[in-house]
């Protein structure tokens, strides 16, 4: 049985979607989830995979989290053992950080339903290749991240340039929210610390737009995160190289 390890950081980011294609190609699945334990030191061994989910702090405050430093020396593991590993919002930036890329803040909080479009080596790429020109994907972020050294650009947006990369033959990080499914964006515009991010905004976001475009929208969120991450499960049936952290 292939066994894959989850780092969480707080209990409304799950891997959504994702859960059932993972527990229907036979994963088991153990997720950390650091928000409740901290100090949690999980070990890579015996894993085939590792997924870092999203979460609403920066990949910068390590002082703030330490477990942020456990994580990207996991990311590092993954590297070295050539193992899939995936990243998203959060997770994309602590892969970043450890490829040697800044993540900083972004020029405008992406929070609702954006326009992303592939880049060309997106449209060739195996997970993103049956993007359109543009989708219309989730997001909730207010940081970016560069594009790591040997890293390929796969998707951008008109108001944060970098939302996708491939690094290696198995490597990914995902700024946007494909894992995530009516209930979860729904809970997430009821979470105390997001309800008041969006009032800071003054609003410039409105989460009755959200829902409605929600509906619009999610069906075909669905489908491409079926076929991104189906995709993405074909990785774990191929042994690939050992990633050498060139930027070290």
């Amino acid at each position: 049985m292939r066994k894959l390890l989850v780092c969480q950081h707080v209990a409304y980011e799950i891997l959504g979607t994702l859960n059932p294609l993972f527990k229907s190609r036979g994963f088991r699945i153990r997720y950390v989830n650091f928000g409740r334990h901290p100090d949690a030191q999980p070990r890579l061994e015996g894993y085939n995979g590792l997924v870092v989910l999203g979460g609403p702090m920066n990949a910068n405050q390590i002082d703030r989290y330490p477990h942020l430093a456990t994580e990207m020396g996991l990311i590092e593991q993954a590297l070295d053992k050539g193992i899939p590993l995936l990243g998203i919002c959060l997770g994309a930036q602590l892969i970043a950080r450890v490829l040697g890329a800044r993540v900083t803040s972004s020029h405008e909080k992406e929070i609702g339903w954006y326009d992303v479009l592939p880049t060309e080596e997106g449209k060739r790429d195996p997970l993103l290749g049956h993007f359109r020109n543009t989708e219309r994907i989730f997001q909730w972020h207010g940081e970016t991240f560069e594009i790591p050294h040997e890293a390929v650009q796969l998707a951008v947006s008109p108001t944060c340039p970098n939302q996708a990369f491939r690094f290696g033959a198995n490597v990914y990080g995902l700024q946007f929210h494909l894992e995530v499914d009516e209930p979860m964006v729904e809970r997430w515009l009821k979470v105390p610390i997001h309800k008041k991010e969006i009032e800071r905004l003054k609003g410039k976001i409105d989460p009755d737009q959200i829902l409605q475009e929600t509906t619009a929208y999610i069906e075909r969120l669905k489908q491409l995160s079926n076929q991104t991450f189906g995709e993405f499960i074909k990785l774990f049936g191929i042994r690939k190289r050992r990633q050498r952290l060139s930027s070290r």
